[in-house]
């Protein structure tokens, strides 16, 4: 009996120091993903007024460029979670940082605003696989303070996007075999840093989700669920907020200010300091208060500052760095309140969130560009301020939007009882 007490424990112990092995290996893949994830999407901040003037595109173009790039990020939000189910979520995930590197190649060796636009449509392929892939995995290993744990995966998001701005703007005036790296040079060497999250993905082992489970939530029945269509609003208006100024931000304060693009890009790096530290620390807030509720706030004084920012001026422009810390818990949150509203199928409802999401994200870039230049058209003459200042209070509305949407959205679970 005692032998077999004791064979009992050693085995026990073993798959207990296995499973335990899994998990940290997992949550490097999503980390170190975050991570790259966040380098790749906000070093174009400083670039983009860069590409602007080396192709002479309007403001229209620039918005077209981004949208492009929701697109491609749209499209491989419709595939991925199939393309997990067929192949693992692993070798998804593999397959992402590979494109991501491959992009950074096709970026280096473009030379006409056509062929940029479609390696940066290549690219938003590759980080659209990486965030839903991101996503399924975070869901499976985060059960227990999944708002906490969320918040602090996307924290690494924050991190490098901090860094990301002011990185990529000291990058862009290296001189390398005698002459200047650019911002060809600057997406080459930033985006071969996907490689490195390659080897912990590989050593992964990652569940894959029954089919019968799956089948318990479909697109068809995620349709029918006027939750699921809210929670989508809540998603799109936030995170267009959030991205926006990633896109937007650098070229605002160079052109309304006259700033410097490295005196801009620190303006961007702060917001995401701000934004990296609120999903830090603010994630047990998340789980203490509820997701709703933390999404109804916090989207709010995002809004709130974009647009004081605005208003009062170059003097208030710090208030566009501190909207980081509303806008920062949004998406981690929806992905948190995702889990626990769908645990069966999460993997679908984060797929039809997202893949929804990303049409808004195509329109709201494209909308942004149009306001800048339909207000310079028909405003004001020779003044383009007033039109850079209508295109980012759309930022700020959409922030106000999410948190409007949110309110709904927690009428609808009070009255059913199931506030999250």
């Amino acid at each position: 009996m005692n032998n077999f007490e004791s064979n009992n424990r050693s085995l026990t112990s073993k798959v207990h120091r296995k499973t335990k092995y899994h998990y940290y290996v997992a949550l490097c893949v999503v980390f170190g993903g975050f991570f790259i994830f966040g380098l790749s999407e906000n070093v174009k901040g400083p670039a983009l007024p860069v590409i602007q003037s080396d192709f002479s595109l309007s403001e229209t173009q620039l918005g077209i460029l981004l949208a492009l790039n929701s697109f491609g990020y749209l499209l491989a939000c419709s595939f991925t979670s199939f393309m997990s189910d067929r192949i693992g979520i692993k070798w998804t995930g593999v397959i992402a940082f590979l494109s991501m590197a491959l992009s950074g190649v096709a970026i280096y060796i473009s030379t006409s605003f056509t062929y940029l636009s479609a390696s940066f449509f290549f690219l938003y392929i590759g980080n659209g696989m990486l965030e839903i892939g991101l996503g399924i995995m975070a869901a499976q290993i985060f059960t227990k303070n999944t708002g906490t744990m969320m918040n602090l995966s996307h924290f690494f998001y924050g991190l490098s996007s901090t860094v990301a701005p002011i990185f990529a703007a000291s990058m862009m005036g290296w001189n390398v075999m005698g002459g200047e790296l650019g911002w060809r040079g600057m997406y080459f060497m930033i985006l071969l840093f996907s490689l490195l999250p390659i080897i912990p993905t590989l050593l992964s082992k990652f569940a894959k989700e029954s089919q019968d489970e799956e089948d318990k939530i479909s697109f068809r029945t995620l349709t029918r669920d006027p939750i699921a269509w809210l929670i989508v609003a809540i998603l799109s208006f936030g995170v267009v907020s959030e991205l926006s100024v990633g896109g937007w931000l650098v070229n605002y304060l160079v052109k309304a200010y006259g700033w410097s693009i490295q005196d801009a890009s620190n303006m961007l790096s702060l917001f995401f300091l701000f934004f990296m530290l609120a999903r830090l620390l603010l994630g047990p807030v998340t789980d203490k208060i509820g997701f709703t509720v933390s999404i109804m706030l916090f989207s709010a004084f995002s809004g709130i500052c974009s647009l004081a920012a605005i208003f009062i001026g170059e003097k208030g422009a710090i208030l566009f760095a501190i909207s980081g810390i509303g806008i920062a818990l949004i998406y981690p949150t929806v992905m948190a309140l995702l889990a626990l509203r769908y645990p069966k199928g999460t993997g679908t409802a984060i797929t039809f969130t997202v893949t929804l999401m990303g049409i808004a994200s195509v329109i709201g870039n494209l909308l942004i560009g149009l306001i800048i230049d339909l207000v310079n058209k028909y405003g004001s003459v020779g003044n383009e301020i007033i039109g850079l200042k209508a295109g980012y209070s759309f930022i700020g509305i959409l922030a106000l939007l999410c948190s409007f949407c949110c309110i709904i959205l927690y009428r609808i679970l009070r009255k059913q009882n199931e506030i999250i």
